[in-house]
């Protein structure tokens, strides 16, 4: 595929990977019995992986989000249990934010729950659509990653 491949292509690309991901995300959900968090909530947590401390200055450069919108969007996590505010050792003004032990049990869930899936359709496949697959993902690393830092831009 071009940078200029007809829209028709495009659009294919985009009728696949949008819902590959809400599928996998509701198998997911469903195998786990996990709450059904807002996708906003979701990147927050991405953002704060396992021993990650970061400010909520640094969630929003980062997300591409306003500061207002992220400070209410860790109230309602908070809330909920997803996030740890704390105050930053060296300047008690400042905050430091990482997702919760409950956050985390959380996505080691989903992450076990997606894994199993995606082995189980992976299987279903033939040896050469497992090889495409596999071939594309290099390719499709580089797309996520270009189409990330556009969105931060």
């Amino acid at each position: 595929m071009t940078s200029r491949e007809p829209a028709a292509e495009l659009a294919r690309l985009n009728s696949i990977v949008s819902p590959l991901r809400r599928g996998l995300l509701k198998a997911a959900r469903s195998a786990e019995h996990l709450p059904d968090l807002p996708d906003a909530q979701i990147e927050v947590l991405r953002a704060l992986p396992r021993g990650v401390v970061r400010s909520p200055g640094d969630l929003a450069t980062e997300l591409g989000l306003s500061r207002p919108t992220v400070s209410n969007l860790l109230k309602a996590m908070e809330a909920a249990g997803l996030v740890v505010r704390t105050a930053a050792a060296d300047d008690r003004r400042r905050v430091e934010v990482s997702a919760s032990t409950r956050a985390l049990g959380l996505f080691d869930r989903f992450d076990r729950a997606s894994e199993a899936i995606l082995v189980d359709a992976l299987a279903r496949l033939d040896d050469a659509d497992r090889a495409a697959l596999a071939a594309a993902l290099p390719a499709l690393e580089r797309l996520r990653d270009v189409v990330q830092e556009a969105a931060r831009g």
